[in-house]
């Protein structure tokens, strides 16, 4: 069984990692030109990309490859080496993979899953955008 869910998720989200992407993008580069202060929020950020991309996609929501796309954004902006991009593309396909095992069927459970990543993420993002002076 698919569901949709209400559309006034979809553009805080993403909305708020776009602003991220820019206030990291702003941010003065760390000594180590593959290590940030702000990685671990970072990479988890990643990760939940990763996992919105399938639960959504398994839910029905048809939203196309728009969080591929915001992880594609995150990847142009903050994947500043080789490694950098390799480690923020794992760490999406984490997100990914690990739900495709846990998950083939939108449940109540995926569904909660979802709620409970858009939410993390918002958080990440907003905590991110703050973090710049």
């Amino acid at each position: 069984m698919k569901h949709t869910f209400p559309s006034r998720s979809r553009p805080l989200v993403p909305a708020l990692i776009c602003a991220a992407l820019c206030a990291l993008a702003a941010m003065p580069a760390a000594a180590a030109p593959d290590s940030k202060p702000y990685d671990d929020r970072l990479f988890r950020l990643s990760e939940i990309l990763g996992a919105v991309h399938y639960l959504r996609e398994l839910c029905g929501a048809e939203e196309g490859q728009q969080w591929r796309e915001r992880m594609a954004d995150l990847v142009q902006s903050e994947g500043t080496s080789a490694l950098r991009k390799a480690k923020l593309t794992r760490s999406f396909n984490k997100g990914y993979q690990s739900y495709s095992r846990t998950y083939n069927t939108c449940s109540p459970s995926a569904q909660n899953a979802i709620n409970r990543f858009l939410a993390e993420g918002a958080t990440i993002a907003d905590t991110l955008v703050r973090s710049v002076p």
